[in-house]
């Protein structure tokens, strides 16, 4: 499953799912309403049960947007992203905000629900699933096209991350 062409994680607040069973098997995707994000949706097979969710678009880099990380610490030089934020865009705690309205729908709906985004925005609603700091999110980095899954441990008191960052699907792809 890929995210914005090139990246992709599966989120499931059950259990972790078999990407080829899960479209067969579920009626609704969650995705950003970028057009990269939705391209990703059916390109996995999820079109038809896409829902649009406002909350699943990619941090807001505002002055920063389209610079990269080097010129942005050339300006700034101990810059984070998940310290910092970004001038003009979105802080830590705006993604945060966001990224609780996603897990109280997710938590809200029964079943396994695939959901796509971008990376540092997945990486802060994981740290949000668990119910810690948005800046925890820096520690869970994901490799272009990997697949993750947030979960419960025993019973939906204990949110649990099933899997992170995975990409044997690729390997196995290439072979």
């Amino acid at each position: 499953m890929l995210n914005e062409i090139n990246r992709g994680e599966v989120r499931t607040p059950h259990a972790p799912l078999d990407l080829f069973d899960l479209g067969k098997r579920e009626r609704q995707a969650r995705i950003g309403y970028l057009k990269s994000t939705t391209m990703t949706c059916e390109l996995a097979g999820f079109g038809g049960a896409a829902e649009v969710d406002r909350n699943l678009v990619e941090w807001s880099y505002g002055d920063y947007e389209g610079l990269r990380t080097v010129e942005i610490h050339a300006r700034h030089g101990d810059w984070q992203l998940f310290r910092d934020g970004c001038p003009g865009g979105e802080s830590p705690g705006q993604v945060g905000a966001r990224a609780d309205e996603v897990v109280r729908r997710l938590r809200g709906i029964n079943g396994d629900v695939p959901s796509f985004s971008s990376g540092y925005f997945l990486q802060v609603l994981a740290a949000r699933w668990l119910g810690v700091e948005p800046a925890v999110g820096r520690f869970l980095a994901l490799n272009t096209a990997s697949l993750s899954a947030l979960g419960y441990e025993n019973n939906l008191s204990r949110p649990a991350i099933r899997f992170w960052n995975g990409t044997h699907h690729l390997e196995e792809n290439q072979n």
